[in-house]
Parts: C-alpha cells; sequence; structure tokens
C-alpha cells in the first residue's frame, strides 16, 4: 500500500467512523482518521470523546497505532467528521505529529480535502 490518493485515504477513514456512544453520556467515533506511514503501512483511528477531558482524537488513535507497530514517519495523514467532511488536525494533534518525529514537520502531507494538501509545517509556522 505504498500510496493512496487523497481520496483513497478519505474512503480509507470512512471504513472505521461508527459513532457510538459510550457509558456516561461519553461517546466514540464521531471522527476517524486513515494515516499512511512513510514504509506504505496504513493505520486507521477513531477519536474518543469523554467528559473529563481524558480522551483523544482520532489522529492520536493512529499515530499510536503507527507507533506500536514501530515507526514513527507520518507520509500522509487525514481526518473525517461524522458527516464525511474532512478536518484539519486540532493543534494538539499538530503538536503531537511533529513531537514523535521531527522530520515529520516537513515531510507529512496533511489532507485537507480531496485537492487540497499541505506539509505540516505550514500548520506549525513558528518554529525554527
Amino acid at each position: 500500500m505504498n500510496d493512496l490518493t487523497n481520496l483513497e485515504m478519505i474512503e480509507k477513514a470512512k471504513t472505521v467512523l461508527r459513532p457510538r456512544k459510550l457509558s456516561n453520556d461519553n461517546s466514540a467515533g464521531t471522527v476517524a482518521c486513515a494515516l499512511l506511514s512513510s514504509k506504505g503501512n496504513l493505520y486507521l483511528g477513531v477519536c474518543i470523546d469523554v467528559s473529563s477531558s481524558l480522551g483523544f482524537c482520532a489522529e492520536h488513535s493512529a499515530i499510536a497505532a503507527m507507533i506500536t507497530a514501530g515507526e514513527s514517519r507520518i507520509a500522509k495523514i487525514v481526518a473525517i467528521s461524522s458527516d464525511g467532511k474532512v478536518l484539519p488536525p486540532c493543534g494538539r494533534c499538530r503538536e503531537f505529529m511533529f513531537q514523535i518525529d521531527t522530520k515529520n514537520f516537513t515531510l507529512t502531507n496533511v489532507i485537507l480535502g480531496e485537492d487540497n494538501v499541505v506539509k505540516l509545517q505550514e500548520l506549525l509556522p513558528y518554529y525554527p
């Protein structure tokens, strides 16, 4: 799975997009993520939203799967909402991608739409 188009990445994220209720009015799966590593491996993740702020974003979930598999370099990443809209990563996710591997800063493609991709550094413009 060496390279996927932006549309294919969006479609892969949709495969795990299954919003559901958890206990105590908490939820999971309202945002899904597809991550293609620099080695061509695909990792998927969903968000977990809990009232105590201990949950995490879909990007964190996919990154955790990648780290568990022994990788840290992100080639492409996309997150989508429950209505299928592509979402930009939040500030915490942007910082997380950078901190797990500083090469992600200049090399990671962040998909913002089928025809819209930016490098992570464009979303974190004030790093030296």
